[in-house]
């Protein structure tokens, strides 16, 4: 955020803060949440660099769309396993899954 606007926010009364110290997330939380979040951007950008719909995704895991749905949305419900497999079967290398893994810091 622009330091001009955090400081106008403050102002008026805001506080700004990060979403890990809104919900009171340990630094082993937020960095399970970062780690999923980047993993379910990876299968989004990867599935659309690849061109495919979600349902074409769908098929080639042998799921269906609102799960692949799921995936992208990082919804608590979906497994790591899952959006692994998911870059697996886009053909996403280890590295590209690593590579994934620790930008979520940088």
């Amino acid at each position: 955020m622009d330091k001009r606007k955090r400081v106008r926010l403050e102002k008026r009364g805001w506080k700004v803060g990060t979403v890990s110290e809104f919900l009171n997330l340990s630094v082993e939380e937020a960095a399970i949440v970062e780690v999923r979040l980047a993993l379910s951007r990876g299968v989004r950008k990867l599935r659309q660099r690849k061109k495919l719909t979600q349902v074409e995704l769908a098929r080639r895991m042998g799921s269906s769309q609102s799960r692949v749905a799921k995936v992208e949305a990082g919804h608590p419900s979906v497994s790591v396993d899952l959006m692994v497999k998911s870059l697996a079967v886009l053909g996403a290398s280890r590295e590209d899954v690593g590579k994934m893994i620790t930008s979520w810091r940088g």
